[in-house]
């Protein structure tokens, strides 16, 4: 498979596979979520591609006896094997979704110096089928490149064990703050952040 950065324009034709991959992996514990929540998240996914900073890679493999790409429209002949979203956090920090929580987790000030203006992972997703070939660490690597200074962060749940130790291999650091809500989520700070240095790697 080959990791592709593309712009929100490219992403319906992908659609299906993303749909795939994300019931694939957010059904498994310990996410539990019912599968058909991934035709919402393929939704919400087009309109968050409209924000500033977004970014997406794709792991693509091409499908047995299609056509060479480029002799249809893009993602032809395409299989998802897994997915990875950013974009920058605004100036001024959302309460919507998840942000009112992390901003009362963190406090005005450390969202403020850690979290605002910083690229935001949104989601991570590799196909169990497409696992053990460094497809997580290649995507992760495609969508920060290009962080401000460094500068990117994610949400994930401290119930993901081996989430967590994926991001802890890559040098990503817990902020030791306790989000609020029953999901038990956890802030990371990548390993480029100038402000992960004050976080020990656990």
């Amino acid at each position: 498979m080959r990791v592709r950065l593309m712009t929100g324009g490219l992403l319906p034709a992908y659609a299906d596979g993303i749909r795939r991959v994300y019931a694939e992996v957010f059904s498994a514990p310990p996410w539990n979520e019912d599968p058909a929540a991934a035709g919402p998240y393929v939704e919400r996914l087009m309109t968050d591609a409209l924000r500033p900073g977004f970014t997406a890679a794709l792991a693509l493999d091409p499908a047995p006896g299609t056509p060479p790409r480029g002799t249809e429209g893009p993602g032809s002949g395409d299989e998802v094997g897994g997915f990875a979203t950013a974009w920058t956090t605004p100036g001024v920090f959302p309460t919507d979704r998840s942000y009112g929580d992390v901003g009362r987790a963190l406090g005005p000030e450390r969202v403020s110096a850690l979290l605002c203006g910083a690229l935001e992972v949104d989601e991570l997703a590799v196909s169990p089928a497409a696992r053990g070939a460094g497809l997580g660490a290649a995507l992760l690597t495609a969508v920060t490149a290009a962080a401000p200074d460094g500068r990117c962060w994610l949400l994930t749940s401290v119930h993901a064990e081996a989430t967590l130790r994926f991001y802890r291999r890559a040098g990503w650091r817990r902020v030791p703050a306790t989000v609020p809500g029953r999901a038990g989520l956890t802030v990371l700070l990548g390993p480029g952040h100038p402000g992960a240095d004050g976080f020990a790697h656990r």
